[in-house]
């Protein structure tokens, strides 16, 4: 393959990139706005009730979570093959986590798919007690948490490594990319955070607000802009 070869595909996997940037946020966001408006902690009546009036909006928010967990997939490979001219290695350790970060994502909205059967089951006041229903619904919200900040983790380990290469190669302006960095190492500490101290997570979770801004700003970017190729890359690391 020739280096021009490599360039035409580094351009367009970034492109590539730049849009699922723009889809893994508008997806989760509307999954993560869905389970928020809906799920009422401790309190299994109203959380049904909710469910029940707008059920199919709960399903298309649920089903979200899984259209963002395949958009990051192809992130993923987008910034993979976009950046691993600079450091092939460092590029593979970041697509593993970015995979990782979409397995736990797919996970969070299949466990919600299977209490739904819970909430909208017609046999499901009879099957348990109100304790038990209460304590049902807790754990959802519980498990549902810790299935965040999880992932989040992952994610932040892998947007930190991708963008430590956009911004050792310049491929896209180092003000994008360094805010990008910043808001990738801030997310793995906001997470542990809200872990050891959840009665502190809503105040913690202002955190995620530099890499929110980072990632549509640079998805706008790569989309419309491509890579600054023009920038020396090691030869050692250019495939052959």
């Amino acid at each position: 393959m020739t280096s021009s070869d490599i360039a035409k595909s580094q351009i367009r996997y970034a492109r590539l990139a730049g849009l699922m940037y723009l889809l893994v946020d508008a997806a989760y966001l509307t999954f993560a706005l869905v389970a928020n408006r809906f799920r009422v902690p401790g309190d299994f009546a109203e959380t049904a009730h909710r469910i029940a009036g707008s059920e199919l909006l709960y399903r298309i928010g649920l089903s979200s979570g899984l259209v963002a967990s395949v958009c990051i997939v192809f992130l993923a490979m987008g910034l993979y093959v976009a950046v691993k001219p600079r450091d092939n290695d460092l590029a593979l350790l970041a697509l593993v986590f970015r995979l990782l970060e979409a397995t736990f994502v797919a996970g969070q909205a299949i466990l919600g798919f299977v209490f739904l059967k819970l909430y909208v089951g017609a046999d499901s006041p009879n099957a348990f007690d109100g304790r038990q229903l209460s304590m049902l619904v807790t754990f959802h919200s519980t498990a549902d948490s810790v299935a965040f900040n999880s992932f989040a983790i992952f994610f932040g380990v892998g947007s930190t490594l991708f963008f430590y290469l956009f911004f050792k190669s310049s491929y896209i302006p180092k003000l994008l990319s360094g805010l990008g960095l910043l808001g990738s190492v801030l997310v793995p500490i906001v997470c542990l955070g809200s872990l050891m101290w959840p009665q502190h997570a809503k105040l913690l979770q202002l955190g995620w607000a530099p890499i929110g801004l980072a990632e549509i700003m640079v998805g706008l970017w790569l989309l419309f802009n491509g890579l600054n190729l023009q920038v020396s890359t090691p030869a050692r690391l250019l495939p052959t």
